[in-house]
């Protein structure tokens, strides 16, 4: 079985075969930490973890680098008023780096929290300066760039003049391309409207800004990304991803770069997840049709009937495949919480069968086996792996209900296989675990909370916490080797 992926550059699905044989090297474009992560940056990240996970199961060994834009998101207008750091600063009189760590912090606790993995490494953009500046002096030196009025851009149309092609990603003619784009820069430091900005000069109200060759000023949003990928998997690797969003022009802009520099498109095979929507409707703080992650979680929110558990949110967006657009709803989240629980349920009970050697079942083990890893090999495909899923689910209860029977090897090898597709590579959490976990450190922090209370000889408090357990079901018990507890 071959791994299939569809190339958003040949507008094909390709057999996958890698640079380096058994070795995958794959970049994510990350957030730009301005402000909290919202559920579609969620849906992206999540579908690429989902990607990251398969390609592991399938024995591949992965370098997934996802980094993190903390400067240079100007537009190439040059208004530092457009400048979403300088936006946030000023909202929340914090400085720059300290609105970075907040929404940094934040990204990773909501991203831990739907039990997304950590890529292996996760470079920022303001870590890289150095690069950045040597990528865009060599553009320079190659006749792909200009200086102007202290800032630098990519000159595209000499881009095009060498046999080159910008727009070959988006599917875009670069003729229409000038046609349809106005000089947004005032002061003409451009030689065309579409050529964009490798390096930019500070203004005098620009906060974040480093010396250069050219200057004070700061990196263009497109070149941070080549800096980071090409530093930490080559000149070219193999997988780059992003959201539907980013393909024009950052990672159209991204091949320019690549391709000028190092004479080699920098990446084998381009991948794109779509938009999330909700209630049909675009998500979009301006209509008010917008949710937060944590709200999704926590139930605070207008459009959903109570909380969802973060494993039951990544169950519902499991069920689209990552370049489909994944419409969330009430009934959306609701069905899926159904969904979720029946397979749960489902893989309690398999713990419970009991085999039978004698007797021959229908369900061909093997075959169901070979369908779940076709939908993974055929570009990544969650939802057909997942309906597969509950062809298993079904055979299960029918164990449990004596009208089907499975031998001890296949059982074990049911249990594994089943474990491995649902907790290792679409990552759900058994939440009934979880929650016992929870409960577990909550009574640890208690029960040290009384301990401390007893030494300091406040009884009162000590007594307090026993009895205020004891009357929610929890007994602690004083022994020689310390206290535990027994739910009643």
């Amino acid at each position: 079985m071959q791994l299939k992926l569809y190339n958003s550059l040949t507008g094909e699905k390709e057999i996958f075969k890698p640079i380096l044989e058994g070795n995958v090297g794959m970049y994510v474009c990350g957030p730009t930490v301005y402000s909290n992560v919202h559920l579609g940056n969620v849906r992206t990240f999540l579908s690429f973890d989902f990607i990251y996970r398969t390609l592991m199961h399938l024995g591949y060994k992965v370098r997934y680098v996802r980094n993190i834009t903390d400067a240079g998101h100007l537009t190439d207008d040059g208004n530092v008023d457009n400048d979403r750091f300088v936006k946030q600063t000023r909202l929340e009189k914090l400085e720059p780096m300290e609105i970075v760590q907040k929404y940094t912090v934040d990204f990773h606790k909501v991203l831990e929290m739907f039990n997304l993995l950590p890529p292996n490494i996760e470079p920022t953009a303001t870590g890289h300066i150095v690069e950045q500046i040597e990528l865009t002096q060599k553009l320079i030196e190659r006749g792909f760039a200009y200086e102007s009025n202290g800032s630098v851009y990519f000159d595209v149309l000499e881009y095009n003049k060498r046999g080159l092609n910008y727009g070959e990603l988006s599917k875009r003619n670069i003729e229409e391309l000038f046609a349809n784009t106005r000089d947004l820069d005032g002061q003409g430091e451009k030689k065309n409207p579409q050529d964009f900005a490798l390096w930019k000069k500070a203004s005098p109200a620009h906060i974040m800004r480093w010396n250069s060759p050219w200057g004070e000023g700061f990196p263009g949003w497109h070149l941070e990304c080549t800096a980071m990928s090409t530093k930490y998997l080559g000149e070219k690797f193999d997988i780059h991803g992003g959201g539907m969003d980013l393909k024009f022009p950052h990672h159209e802009c991204e091949i320019a770069q690549g391709k000028a520099c190092n004479d080699i498109a920098p990446v084998n095979y381009w991948m794109h997840a779509n938009m999330l929507t909700m209630n049909s409707q675009r998500m979009s703080k301006s209509t008010g049709n917008y949710i937060l992650p944590m709200q999704l979680v926590t139930g605070e929110n207008d459009f959903f009937e109570k909380p969802f558990h973060p494993s039951i949110v990544r169950f519902c967006f499991l069920q689209a495949h990552y370049r489909s657009v994944l419409d969330i709803s009430n009934d959306a989240m609701i069905a899926s919480e159904k969904g979720f629980i029946r397979l749960m349920e489902a893989m309690k009970v398999l713990n419970s069968i009991t085999p039978d050697n004698g007797k021959q079942s229908e369900f061909n083990l093997q075959e169901w086996k070979n369908k779940c890893y076709d939908a993974l090999n055929d570009d990544f495909n969650s939802p057909i792996l997942i309906a597969h899923l509950f062809e298993a689910v079904k055979y299960i209860f029918a164990l449990n209900d004596g009208k089907e029977t499975i031998s001890s090897e296949d059982l074990e090898d049911l249990k594994s296989t089943l474990h491995a597709f649902i907790f290792d590579v679409l990552g759900l959490q058994n939440i009934e675990e979880n929650n016992n976990e929870k409960l577990d450190q909550t009574l640890k922090v208690l029960i040290e909370l009384r301990n401390q209370a007893r030494k300091s000889k406040n009884f009162d408090l000590s007594d307090q916490i026993r009895d205020k357990l004891l009357a929610e079901g929890i007994e602690l018990k004083d022994g020689r080797d310390g206290t535990t507890y027994v739910l009643n």
